[in-house]
């Protein structure tokens, strides 16, 4: 039997949500991080299909904020888990995937999520998209409902790679990168949900971010991409 309670997974990425409620990038973001960002992957050298086995709980209706304003740093984070000091674009990424799949509302409100989220945000406000990543968060009813049946998810990364959108563009203007820094990661793995009662289940995810890494300085998260997952 299907479990009855809300279902929700952080960086499902509008999974399951109408497509005119997901979140995306506005046109003028997505050329700049698209030029720059195909550019770094060589420096360096280096749709989401979310396909739920049986046991997973139903998909909610409810659509996230698009436009959740900056936590308050005293509502601190939570289990969110630390931005890590990473300065290779790939392994930057699938960290901030796993964080991004990854929640307990056993141990973590809604403000605390998003406090831990914001962390791992660069601070150069130009290139920062926090409704992108924000937006994944349900709205305090949802969570509230969540909580209410203890749900939680931790998550594992099969792989990182630069989409051949990215490569290509890198090559095309090697120079581009040196704006911004900023790199598109495909990153895909798995998330297992549990819940209350014993409830369970497990689904694969792909996601494609966008990440900051200045020479000489750790990376940090610029947003969540476009679907360039090839």
């Amino acid at each position: 039997m299907r479990n009855r309670f809300p279902f929700f997974s952080p960086s499902s990425y509008g999974a399951g949500w109408p497509s005119s409620k997901r979140i995306t990038i506005g046109a003028s973001t997505v050329a700049a991080l698209l030029a720059i960002a195909v550019v770094v992957a060589l420096l360096t050298g280096g749709g989401n299909d979310h396909r739920a086995q049986e046991t997973a709980a139903p998909t909610p209706t409810s659509s996230p904020s698009h436009s959740e304003a900056a936590p308050k740093p005293s509502s601190g984070s939570g289990a969110v888990s630390h931005a890590p000091q990473i300065a290779e674009p790939i392994a930057y990424a699938t960290a901030a995937a796993k964080m991004l799949w990854s929640y307990d509302t056993r141990t973590t409100n809604r403000d605390q999520q998003l406090a831990g989220m914001r962390a791992w945000m660069t601070t150069e406000t130009t290139y920062a998209d926090w409704a992108s990543v924000s937006g994944q968060v349900p709205d305090p009813v949802l969570w509230s409902r969540m909580a209410d049946q203890d749900q939680h998810a931790t998550a594992s990364v099969t792989e990182g790679h630069y989409p051949s959108a990215f490569k290509q563009a890198l090559a095309d203007d090697p120079s581009a990168i040196t704006k911004a820094y900023i790199y598109v990661v495909t990153v895909n793995g798995k998330q297992q949900i549990a819940w209350t009662k014993g409830g369970g289940g497990a689904e694969e995810r792909a996601v494609t971010l966008a990440v900051q890494c200045r020479p000489n300085h750790d990376c940090t998260l610029a947003a969540i991409a476009p679907s360039v997952t090839q």
